[in-house]
């Protein structure tokens, strides 16, 4: 099995690496894990990227923010059903609509009916498409005079509307309940549990040489995105290494630490709001079921993109299978990633993993 792991990481990354300045492919199957590299990190030096390059996760960040959530729960820190404007600053206006208020839960989920963006970023972006920085500007202060006039979009929890305002409110909102900024909440909550050393918003230190250098679509390197306290959202860098900790976690539990880990693990994934017959949204999670003429697996996955760099994690906790896959590039690395999750899949039903 490990051979045949090896040939499908290696092919994939080889296929991404057709588009991508650089890449990295993690497939794993119960025990087993592959990881594979193609192309260069960038930055002038052209070092092929390898486990423990660190690579911008853009939207994958979601995940994490809502697993912190779950964690905070279950040690009664918060409350999935917690009202968000009881965990910021006094006399901070929160919209609500017929009566329903915004609560920890319609974040972590999308269904807070707050719009994708806050108030006014859309149409800096049409007058400015080229901004280097998009989110630099979103202070708590800013934020949340903007979310002061901002209107639903429909009820709390009745309609999913992917949001990154309402990703990065949780993110703000519970670490202000915790007394510490984002990345310290990622890095005790999460990070410290699975031993993953490698997860951070701030890169320094002797971790600098092994960031890649991100690129535009045609290979054009371009500056990092800083994400100011809409961090929730998007900010996080990863490694492939940190990433299989992550996503083995989901059907393992915590390895080491408090149980509780293990325990909000379960909880993000038993919180669903349906949007169809087959597709499903957990705690930062999307999930679906595929056809059952394509064998009816369970895909839980989430991706990501920044300006120069996208991702994509994506799971059975069923199969025991899972794809890593991290390019440093802004072109989506989803199809390929998909496909090889299908692989996995499908070589388990056929007894061969």
């Amino acid at each position: 099995m490990a051979e045949e792991l090896a040939t499908l990481a290696r092919r994939t990354a080889d296929r991404l690496a057709e588009k991508h300045v650089g890449v990295v492919v993690a497939a794993v199957a119960g025990d087993a894990v592959e990881i594979r590299g193609a192309g260069s990190t960038g930055a002038g030096h052209g070092r092929p990227p390898g486990p423990d390059t660190l690579f911008d996760i853009g939207s994958v960040t979601k995940p994490f923010t809502a697993l912190a959530l779950a964690s905070l729960a279950v040690s009664g820190t918060a409350g999935l059903d917690e009202p968000l404007a009881d965990l910021l600053p006094e006399g901070a206006a929160v919209p609500s609509r017929d009566g329903r208020r915004i609560s920890l839960q319609h974040l972590a989920t999308h269904t807070s009916g707050l719009p994708r963006l806050p108030r006014g970023m859309l149409l800096r972006a049409l007058l400015r498409p080229s901004t280097p920085d998009p989110y630099a500007d979103c202070t708590a202060e800013a934020l949340l005079a903007g979310l002061a006039g901002t209107r639903l979009g429909a009820v709390p929890g009745k309609r999913f509307r992917y949001s990154n305002l309402g990703a990065g409110l949780l993110g703000l909102a519970l670490a202000r309940r915790t007394g510490t900024d984002y990345e310290s909440l990622i890095t005790q909550e999460i990070c410290v549990p699975l031993g993953m050393t490698d997860t951070v918003v701030t890169v320094d230190g002797a971790r600098t040489g092994r960031l890649a250098q991100g690129h535009r679509r045609r290979g054009r390197p371009v500056p990092p995105w800083h994400f100011a306290d809409l961090a929730g959202a998007g900010a996080l860098r990863s490694t492939a290494t940190d990433l299989v900790a992550f996503v083995r976690a989901q059907w393992d539990g915590a390895p080491a630490g408090p149980a509780g880990l293990t325990e909000a693990i379960r909880l993000s994934r038993s919180v669903e709001h349906r949007r169809n017959r087959f597709a499903r949204v957990h705690l930062g999670w999307m999930a679906h079921r595929l056809h059952p003429r394509q064998g009816g697996h369970l895909q839980i996955w989430h991706n990501g993109g920044t300006g120069g760099f996208s991702s994509f994690v994506g799971f059975d906790p069923e199969t025991r299978v899972a794809v890593i896959a991290l390019g440093n590039t802004r072109t989506p690395v989803d199809a390929p990633a998909f496909d090889l999750l299908r692989a996995l899949q499908a070589d388990h039903a056929s007894g061969t993993s």
